[in-house]
């Protein structure tokens, strides 16, 4: 404790330090694309290999409730970048958007601080960048041994690693033909225990285990420089996987991470740590462990303290609640409304609350492809094996039914999910009067958060997000016969 207090302290009165500093601690941020929780060995996942995060688990600091600021690629790395939650950045509250010229971003501040400056793999976006004279990432490499090839020895460096594992598509089969036994993945309790869904996901774990390598080969080339314990590497995804009530979702299936953090001796290792953090705490924390200041504007806290402390469990009282929330992913609503599902939420230990500020939508978007606009199809929700075998069996059973419905139903305006009672976040108990008064609390301090940060959802303005241009390309229906051709293959 007397070690903790006095690392609290040297952070807490210690000035920024010049650009010329050589003390200043390295940065590797590993980042997937749509690997969520709880898909690692260290959370209990015995379905798949995870040895690279489990072994910064196991030298550095675990968090078990990490969450992003919305379950969308774009918007997600966007509020990494900035420090600020996604609803505050204009066009960069959606996917395939443009990041608003200006805006301080953390790498381009380290690197005017004098750290050098890199990326590789998938790091901003997707979307445009137009009027940014540099990138928000930093300059590309070809991978991150090519850049630490050329590292200085007296200059620290500040890299973002990232990834298109495991985003889809995925070669069909890959994940049993590597070993991965479809009997023993995670099934989230929203999906029906089918071979073809429980198949689907040993090939998403694939991709993890690919990404997981792909970090592995980083820390070897990080301990070949010598540089490994003066570096702070973190490794998370940016979301929950690309599945039905998941990735684009609000649930713990879409916006919990995994999220592990090593820092040489600086953090004390194999801790577990329940406080809630979010991906806007991400870059005040990387600024101020450089001796940055972190601009007035930027939504985050600084996690130093709770990185640097040697407690488990909730290590900050403070860090009892969270936030999230979703706009626009992809233009999938009727015909006549190019605009989203947007909708925010409220995390705490014993509660889930979700705000759907426009319950005539749908959530994954319209299931009427003839009257979608771009003549999408469930447009909101990748489309794979998992998401066909749902649709073409939703009418075998009421256990499919309800799996249906939980992932491609509209929903109400509130909902509220008891979470002693019902962890998967199954059963809204919003319309319940024994929970009226729990529902009206995290009702009113959701919109206090919302209100104090400028949303425009509840201060005024938010059908703009519903008009910004979307730069990428609208998903297909793929056509009654083949979805007709499924459902027979699948029964």
């Amino acid at each position: 404790m007397r070690r903790a207090l006095l690392l609290l302290a040297i952070v807490l009165i210690l000035p920024p330090r010049t650009a010329t500093a050589d003390d200043r601690p390295n940065i590797l941020f590993c980042i997937a694309d749509d690997w969520g929780w709880p898909h690692a060995g260290a959370y209990g996942d015995e379905g798949l290999k995870t040895p690279t995060f489990d072994r910064l688990a196991r030298e550095g600091v675990v968090f078990e409730h990490a969450f992003v600021s919305s379950p969308s690629c774009t918007p997600c790395r966007n509020a990494i970048l900035t420090g600020q939650w996604h609803w505050r950045l204009d066009t960069g509250a959606n996917l395939w958007s443009q990041l608003p010229v200006g805006l301080p971003v953390y790498p381009l501040l380290l690197e005017d601080a004098g750290y050098r400056v890199g990326t590789s793999g998938k790091s901003y976006g997707p979307g445009r960048l137009k009027g940014w004279d540099r990138h928000p990432a930093g300059r590309k490499f070809p991978n991150f041994q090519a850049f630490l090839k050329n590292q200085p020895k007296d200059r620290p460096f500040c890299y973002w690693l990232g990834s298109s594992d495991p985003h889809r598509p995925y070669r069909l089969g890959s994940g049993r033909q590597s070993g991965i036994d479809p009997a023993k993945v995670h099934l989230f309790a929203h999906y029906p225990d089918d071979e073809v869904v429980r198949s689907d996901i040993a090939d998403y774990y694939f991709e993890v285990q690919r990404f997981d390598g792909l970090i592995g080969r980083a820390l070897a080339a990080l301990e070949a420089a010598g540089q490994l314990d003066n570096t702070i590497v973190v490794m998370t995804g940016d979301h929950g996987m690309p599945f039905p009530r998941c990735k684009g979702n609000l649930y713990d299936s879409g916006v919990r991470v995994p999220l592990a953090v090593r820092w040489g001796d600086r953090i004390p290792a194999g801790r577990r740590v329940t406080d809630m953090v979010s991906f806007v705490d991400l870059g005040p924390s990387f600024l101020s462990a450089a001796g940055v200041e972190a601009p007035a504007v930027m939504s985050g806290r600084n996690l130093l303290p709770i990185l640097l402390s040697d407690k488990e469990g909730r290590v900050d009282p403070k860090f009892d609640t969270m936030y999230f929330g979703k706009e626009r992913h992809c233009p999938a609503q009727v015909a006549d409304n190019p605009g989203g599902y947007p909708c925010r939420g409220i995390r705490t230990d014993d509660y889930l609350y979700i705000r759907n500020f426009d319950p005539r939508r749908w959530p994954a978007g319209t299931p009427d492809y003839r009257n979608a606009y771009g003549n999408s199809w469930l447009g909101d929700c990748d489309s794979g094996p998992s998401k066909r075998y749902i649709v073409a069996n939703k009418d075998l059973d009421e256990k499919h039914r309800k799996s249906y419905e939980l992932c491609f139903g509209r929903r109400p305006g509130e909902e509220l999910y008891d979470l002693k009672e019902d962890p998967d976040q199954l059963v809204n108990v919003a319309g319940d009067v024994a929970h009226a008064e729990i529902k009206a609390k995290l009702s009113a301090r959701l919109i206090e958060k919302l209100r104090a940060t400028g949303d425009p959802r509840v201060v005024g303005g938010g059908e703009k997000f519903d008009t910004y241009p979307y730069y990428g390309g609208a998903p297909r229906y793929p056509g009654d016969a083949a979805i007709e051709a499924y459902r027979r293959k699948a029964n």
